[in-house]
């Protein structure tokens, strides 16, 4: 069975069941929804405890389980650029805002970039009168660049210089 194979069933259980994300990963628990629905599409792992959690609550064979616990191929699946509306805006908003965002960061933190690894992101629903707003909190640690090579009095790291 391919990793894609398994999403497919995963999601055909989850139609069967009638069951929503947040009952799916109230149950493996143990760390971020986004990480767990992520995993259950192919995109990230799950630590063997929860791949156990998982496989137990979906009725996954051992080799599913395991399949679960691996590191995967990130980012296949999605066109480039993206199609689907909703992932397609978060595109838009990097290709529009990118500069700004990057401009702000180096400014406040010095050469470097924000870690998509070490990384948070939480979202909420925020009611308006108007139509309810997503609310998104991205987290991540700055990164600075080795400055490898570097001579005496040259500082390694790309930090906000003084």
């Amino acid at each position: 069975m391919k990793r894609e194979e398994l999403t497919e069933k995963i999601l055909d259980i989850k139609r069967e069941k009638g069951w929503s994300w947040k009952y799916i990963t109230g149950e493996i628990g143990g760390m971020s929804e986004v990480l767990i629905v992520g995993a259950l599409l192919g995109q990230m792992k799950l630590v063997k405890p929860l791949a156990e959690k998982a496989a137990t609550l979906f009725g996954l064979t051992e080799n599913e389980k395991r399949m679960l616990n691996e590191v995967p191929y990130r980012g296949t699946g999605t066109p480039m650029p993206p199609t689907d509306p909703l992932i397609y805006r978060f595109y838009e908003m990097v290709m529009v805002n990118g500069p700004a965002w990057k401009a702000l960061i180096e400014e406040e933190f010095g050469d470097g970039i924000m870690s998509a690894i070490d990384f948070n992101i939480e979202f909420e629903r925020e009611p308006n009168p108007k139509g309810d707003r997503v609310k998104i909190a991205m987290s991540g640690k700055f990164l600075p660049y080795k400055y490898y090579g570097n001579e005496q009095g040259i500082p390694d790291y790309g930090f906000k210089e003084a």
